[in-house]
Order: C-alpha cells, then structure tokens, then sequence
C-alpha cells in the first residue's frame, strides 16, 4: 500500500470524524441533549449512527480475516451479526425504548426498584464494554501499522485520543452524526473497490482457485514471519530462505523441506516461487485444518469439536446483539416505541447490505493473499488485496480509501463504546453531577481497554468480538427478556441471574484470553461459553424469582403497562417532567427542568 495516499485517507477520516463531533458541542444545551440526544433523532438517522457504530473492525477486516483462516464454517459470523436484530426487534426494542431509561442500570432500577440489580448490571456494562473495545484497538493498531509501519500500540493510543476528544466534546448528538457519516464511508470503502476486485477477479483464467487444498502462491512471494512459527509440510517444497528453520541458520539459502513440521524462527524470511503451496500454520497444541476443511463447514478444521463451536456462535451472536450496551443506548434517542421498530427494521436492511462484502473479500484473500495464513495476519486481507489484484495508482487510492474505511469501522465503534461505557460510570460511579462527571468518565472508559490493548498482543478481531457477544448474551438477555415479558422477576432473581450467568461468562472468556487451557472439552466450553451461560442466566432468574416471588415489587404492574401500552397519539408520553421517571429529563432540585451548567 501507498504509504502517502494511506496516511492521508486515514488523516482525512480521523479530521472528518473531530470535526463532525464537534458540532454537537454547538447543539448540545441539556443534559438529555448530552446523554440521549433529548430523544429527538428520526429512525432513518438513528438507524444509519446504529450500523456505523454497530459494524466494527470485526465487521470490516476480521470477518474477511476468519474466512481467509478458517473457512466457510465462519460465515455464520456475519449471520449472527445480522440476526441479532431481528432478535431485537421482536422482543426488545419498542418495550425498552418506552421504559424510559438511558443505560442498562437505568432499566434494571426502574423494572425492579433495586439499587442492587443496578450496581451488578453497571459492572457487567463496563466489562462488556471494555471487552468490546479491546478488538477495535488491535484493528487500529493493525490497520494504522499496515498504513504507515509505525508500531501497532501507537495506533490504539492514537484512536483512544481521538475517541475520548470525539465523545468529550459532543456528547450523542454529535456522536450521532459523526456515526452515521462512518457508515456511509465504511459502505463505500467496501463496495467501491469490491466492483474493481470482482472485474479483476473475473478475468482470472483460474477464477475458482479459492477452492483448491492446499491453496498455492499465484506469484513468487516473500514472506517475513514474526514469530517462531510450526508449519506442516504435506509434499516436498523447495524455497529461499534468510534467518533459522529447524535450527539452522540461513543467509539467503536454498532449503528443500521435506513434508512433515517445521519450526520457522522469527524474524526468518521465506521467498517461495509461483505455485508453490502454502504451508499449514499449526497452532500450538498441534491442530491444523483437515484435507478439505476450509470449503466444508463441521470439517474439524482448527476446532476439536466444531458443532458445538457453531452452536456457541449462533448463540453468542443471535442473543447478544440485544445486550450491547452501545447499541441498546441508541434506541432510547427514539421518540417514541414506533420509531424504536422503524429505526430496527432499517437498521436490518442496512446491515444485511453491508455484511454481503466482507465474505467476497475473504474468498478473494484466500486466494491473492494466502501468504497470510502463514504469518497470521489474515485480518490484513482486506486491506492489501487493492494492491495484489489492481496494483498501480489505481490500487493504491482503492487502498487508501479502505484505510480510511478501517479507521471509520474501529474510530465509530470505539466511540459508541466509550459512550456507553462513560455514561455507566459517570452515573453510578462518580458522583451525580451531570456532564461535567461525563467528560472525566470518558478517560477510564477508553484508557483502561488501550492499556490491556497493548498489553494482550495480537489478538483476532473477530473472535475477541464473539467473547465480548458471549458475555452479552449471557448476562442481558435474561434480563431483558424477562424484565420485559415476564411480571414474576424479582429483584433478587435478576442479580442471581446476572451473577450467574454474566459472571460464568466474564470468567469463562477471561481464561480463555489467559490461555491456561489450549485444547480439549474444557478448553472449548471456555472459549464458547453461551450455549451453556444463556440458558444457566435464565434458570437462575427464573427459580430464584419463584423462590422469592413474595419479594415482587410494588409497581410491577405499572412498570409492565409502561413497557408494553403504546405511546399517547402524538407519539410522546406525556408525563410531567418534574415527576418522570427518566433520570435524563427528571431536574435536579433547584436546576431549571431540562437545562444543566457547564
């Protein structure tokens, strides 16, 4: 990639994204414009800011990334991802819009009448949130080092200033244009140059060599590896070699292998001639993928038990949309419980559109890019693909513009995130003292991900996301389904199911990132906890709820007519502020209703 042209789209995006939030300082005069936008954002915008802010840099490079790695077996990501607002849609959106709360904690207070339920919720916010953030750092780091070469750390420092400026400054007004311009450069940074990648791609002679196993180098390629690498060798391979393999030192030295495995050093540089396959990159247990396994779904490939893998995935991805805390934030800027369903629905089309690219790029990589499965970087496919089928100005600016779209993918998200995140904390953590606790919040709710960031190493974007769903799912879809559903949930049961259920989660995905375990039973539960977590979340709700069904709270019956009549004819509810029961229109005593001080 054109080092030039990549700094500048990416400075362009990152310029465009300060600017933009900037104007919501201009326009943000209360506190409910600062935390909710005073509720006031029409379905078609509000549904533009929810994709821009919901299609991550898991979206945008670590699907295509876990194609090229893993096979076809992971297009259930996009699916779920998808999904999940069809989910959200039936069960939660109108409901919690009409509950009249900003976070999660908001709701779970209001439902239930417990500090308690609120605390343990806030806790489980923050840890989702940050468990979020941690991936789009790395694709920062990653996309920003690919850019320029500098070190990838700098690049999750450089998007924690930008963000923490960003939501500092505007608030979600501002937050909420600046998300929807990023979807319509995260859109056109794909589709743009997948028309020109298809056309390339259509005059190859050998257009289905994505399906060939081994795959093959199409060119003479370098491959420079990082790390001390094992690949397995299935036929005699014959290339160049400058550093340590097998424990032999080479200076640009001819090396036959012989099939079997091979440790690679790192820093060792491997030049193969055109047609050469690439080697399998073993994982460090000894797993690799079967003869067949990236074209054939539940092959075992890199997983010892494959349908109870997908069966995690589903689950994580289905019922966690409707637990993440920066996408469910943006419901309550809704008017009104209709504009809630109207702004899912688009949001559906709009998603649904967006996740039929990442797919062709990683069918693309597989075969212009599969040097990348040696190196394990294959959540760069998306970025150097431009220069391997295009090459010239022409790749290079179709490069560029997918830099600047990567930026926009992690800079919107990330800025969601902290949003959410900051609210949570300046709400329940720091005293109530409105926006000028908000800003402060902004810090810890970026900084303590970027530190662990640059901490954790390389971690793959799109399966950190699936661990950070997994959580979701496990601890907020119990609550929000029957919080909204069900009259019989206590108090108690709620914090025992979010305990419960969120706790197993956050522990399970903690020990996987930690690696103490690395294959087996155990190590496949842990890392794929939701098909267990979800239903053990509600089992727990529901029993500690019949147990304790003496404990009910007096105002459930007028908390579940709020949920679930509709709005006045005009739309809005008609409650006297002073006496509303949403902590972002309530006044604080002696403040003039809806005005705060800066």
């Amino acid at each position: 990639m054109n080092q030039t042209y990549g700094i500048a789209a990416v400075a362009a995006a990152v310029v465009a994204t300060l600017v933009i939030g900037a104007t919501g300082l201009r326009v943000s005069r209360t506190t409910s414009d600062f935390y909710v936008a005073s509720r006031t954002v029409p379905p078609y915008l509000n549904a533009m800011a929810i994709s821009g802010e919901y299609l991550s840099a898991a979206s945008f490079l670590g699907i295509a990334g876990l194609l090229v790695a893993e096979g076809v077996e992971m297009l259930w990501f996009p699916v779920g991802y998808a999904a999940g607002y069809l989910v959200l849609l039936v069960f939660v959106a109108a409901p919690l819009r009409r509950s009249g709360a900003y976070t999660l904690p908001d709701f779970a207070e209001s439902r239930l009448g417990s500090r308690a339920a609120r605390r343990v919720a806030g806790v489980l916010v923050v840890g989702v949130g940050w468990l979020y953030l941690l991936p789009q750092l790395q694709g920062a780091g990653l996309t920003l080092g690919l850019v320029t070469g500098a070190p990838r750390w700098l690049g999750a420092v450089l998007v924690a200033v930008v963000v923490t400026l960003a939501v500092a400054a505007g608030g979600m007004r501002g937050i909420t244009f600046v998300q929807a311009f990023q979807y319509c450069l995260k859109l056109t940074a794909l589709l743009v140059p997948a028309v020109f990648l298809v056309l390339a791609w259509h005059g190859d002679p050998r257009p289905a060599a994505a399906l060939d196993e081994p795959p093959a180098f199409r060119r003479p390629t370098q491959v420079t590896v990082e790390s001390t690498v094992r690949i397995r060798i299935e036929a005699p391979l014959r290339a160049v070699a400058t550093g340590t393999v097998d424990g032999r030192v080479l200076d640009d030295g001819r090396l036959a292998l012989d099939p079997g495995v091979h440790e690679v050093g790192a820093g060792t540089t491997l030049r193969f001639p055109a047609g050469a396959p690439v080697p399998e990159r073993e994982s460090a247990d000894g797993r690799r993928g079967g003869a067949s396994s990236w074209a054939e779904p539940l092959s075992a490939g890199s997983d010892e038990h494959p349908l109870y893998t997908t069966y995690g995935l589903i689950c994580a991805t289905f019922l966690g949309t409707m637990g993440l805390p920066h996408v469910l934030v943006r419901f309550y800027t809704n008017p009104d419980g209709r504009a809630a369903r109207r702004t899912t629905v688009i949001v559906l089309a709009l998603v649904g559109g967006f996740y039929l690219l990442p797919p062709l790029y990683g069918l693309l990589g597989r075969i212009y890019a599969p040097e990348l499965r040696l190196t394990g970087d294959t959540d760069a496919a998306v970025l150097v693909l431009p220069e391997r089928l295009l090459g010239g100005t022409g790749g290079d600016l179709l490069g560029a513009l997918i830099a600047a779209g990567a930026c926009a993918a992690f800079l919107s998200t990330a800025s969601g995130l902290t949003l959410s995140v900051a609210g949570v904390l300046s709400q329940d953590v720091l005293p109530s003292l409105g926006i000028r606790n908000f800003r402060p919040a902004t810090l810890p709710a970026i900084a303590v991900p970027a530190v662990v960031s640059v901490a954790a190493g390389d971690l793959p974007v799109a399966g950190a996301v699936g661990l950070a769903f997994a959580v979701a799912a496990s601890a907020f879809c119990p609550l929000l389904v029957l919080g909204i559903w069900w009259r019989g949930l206590t108090a108690a049961g709620a914090v025992a199911g979010l305990l419960t259920g969120g706790g197993s989660a956050l522990t399970a995905v903690a020990l996987t990132i930690a690696g103490p375990l690395e294959d087996g039973w155990a190590h496949t539960l842990l890392a794929w906890p939701a098909v267990w977590s979800v239903p053990l979340g509600f089992l727990t709700m529901v029993l500690v709820s019949l147990a304790t069904r003496h404990r009910i709270p007096a105002g459930t019956e007028a908390a579940m007519a709020r949920l679930h009549l509709p709005e006045d004819p005009a739309g809005r509810c008609a409650r006297d502020p002073a006496r509303s029961d949403d902590p972002m229109t309530r006044p604080r005593p002696g403040a003039e209703p809806g005005v705060t001080t800066r």
